[in-house]
């Protein structure tokens, strides 16, 4: 499959199943474009009449070029033929039932009240509960249990807001930094926050223990503070973002992300963007906010035409603040063309259900944190394992090649089917897709390897 298209003065062809990136000219274009479907004589018949102001563009240089076309189909370069289905499914099943990450629900309770929470407010549709250290410890012990060799071990202490959990949370880190040595594991943790209740001593915990720290900003004031509210209804921009900066600076800059959210009221998000590089942060990260269609904070079709302009202004601003020694990172643009993700791990994606799980405070055990709280997606729990085994398989089928909406999308060995929770709460599937999700996301591989054609072009390359 090919995908074409034009972007910052870019002409890009890209070869979804090889992988392949080509930039070329005008008339190359439109030969790979009307290649697959009209034989040599008619592609340089048509083309001479539309080029017929070029005096470059001749019957001889248009056949050369036919040629070339050629040579790349039969280096397997353009319009390579997809041959991955048959591997869909088959990573998951070598991988057995071996789990690597957990994101731990210490505290199912927040000190905001923020209006698009999917989370309800850290309650998950469910009652306020903070985890124990006995819960957690067993989580951690489950974890190992679980992970047969595979040595690098990922948790993620979540919420709701989970310092408001924080004594458990470095009890939890001591103890499984006590085993980890004992059982030949190596424990990473990161940090998911609010920012609300930074202080010293978390700072100086977190620097030393948390491989990355997460923290929620949605950018401007003005927009941070319409939807991020205590329950006294004010605003917390002016509370955390002297924190945020403090621990920033602590960790040199590094291992942490600004995570925000834009929603209807901030389709302009590169300006929240901007804002928060202009307050000194570089790793930077925006979602699009993913709620029921009639929800105020709901981006409308008319949003979504704006929201991939704005990836696409981001984009261009990226390149400018790099070309001038200031750049900054935004995490749906990370993309490695040359060795990324393997093809196994392209087809079968995040591994939520199999790989990843969610734990309750109390110890129940979901596919991820966003279906905590939908009962009939409860794995099982930390003492008893995962005995839901037929929702196991189900999540271990399901790759880029289940869901029958992805077949014919160029994008999907990129983001491997999408995300099963978006799917599910967008269609009441896993194998459904979010389409407002698929419209963004595909806009943001387009702009990320803008970004990367701009770059080698800047090398010479």
């Amino acid at each position: 499959m090919v995908h074409q298209y034009k972007l910052n003065g870019f002409n890009i062809v890209l070869d979804t199943c090889s992988g392949a990136v080509h930039v070329v000219d005008e008339v190359a274009y439109d030969v790979i474009e009307m290649f697959p479907n009209k034989t040599p004589d008619e592609i340089v018949s048509e083309l001479l009449v539309k080029y017929s102001e070029r005096e470059d563009v001749t019957e001889e240089e248009l056949r050369l070029c036919i040629e070339d076309v050629e040579g790349l189909v039969k280096a397997k370069k353009l319009y390579t033929e997809d041959t991955f289905e048959a591997m869909a499914g088959t990573f998951k099943e070598r991988s057995g039932n071996v789990v690597k990450a957990l994101c731990l629900h210490v505290a199912h309770t927040c000190n905001l009240n923020c209006s698009y929470c999917f989370a309800s407010q850290g309650k998950y549709h469910g009652e306020r509960a903070i985890m124990s250290f006995e819960v957690g410890k067993r989580a951690l012990d489950f974890l190992i249990e679980n992970s047969g060799t595979r040595r690098n071990l990922e948790v993620d202490f979540f919420g709701g807001e989970p310092l408001m959990n924080w004594d458990v949370v470095k009890d939890l880190v001591k103890y499984a930094r006590s085993v980890e040595k004992e059982h030949n594991k190596n424990f990473r943790f990161t940090l998911t926050t609010n920012g609300v209740l930074i202080d010293d001593d978390v700072i100086e915990f977190a620097n030393k223990e948390m491989s990355n720290v997460v923290l929620s900003l949605d950018g401007r004031k003005e927009i941070h503070d319409a939807t991020r509210v205590d329950y006294a209804g004010n605003g917390s921009y002016e509370k955390i973002v002297p924190k945020f900066k403090e621990i920033v600076e602590s960790r040199g800059g590094k291992n942490y992300y600004m995570r925000g959210t834009f929603t209807h009221a901030n389709p302009d998000f590169t300006k929240d963007v901007f804002h928060m590089a202009d307050l000194g942060f570089t790793e930077l990260s925006m979602e699009p906010v993913v709620t029921a269609a009639d929800d105020p904070m709901a981006l409308t079709p008319e949003d979504l035409e704006i929201v991939k302009e704005q990836y696409e202004i981001l984009a261009k601003d990226m390149l400018r603040r790099q070309k001038e020694g200031k750049p900054i990172t935004f995490y749906h643009y990370m993309i490695d063309l040359t060795s990324g993700p393997c093809i196994y791990k392209r087809i079968s994606g995040c591994g939520s259900g199999t790989e990843y799980m969610a734990v309750t405070p109390w110890g129940d055990l979901y596919p991820c944190h966003q279906f905590v709280g939908e009962e009939e997606y409860k794995l099982g729990d930390i003492w008893n394992g995962v005995t839901n085994n037929d929702l196991r398989e189900e999540f271990r089928s399901c790759n880029a090649y289940a869901r029958p909406d992805c077949k014919d999308c160029w994008a999907k060995l990129y983001c491997s089917g999408g995300c099963a929770a978006n799917a599910y709460h967008a269609t009441g599937t896993i194998r459904g897709i979010y389409e407002p999700g698929c419209e963004l996301f595909r806009k943001r591989i387009e702009c990320a390897i803008m970004m990367k054609v701009a770059e080698d072009a800047a090398k010479g390359e």
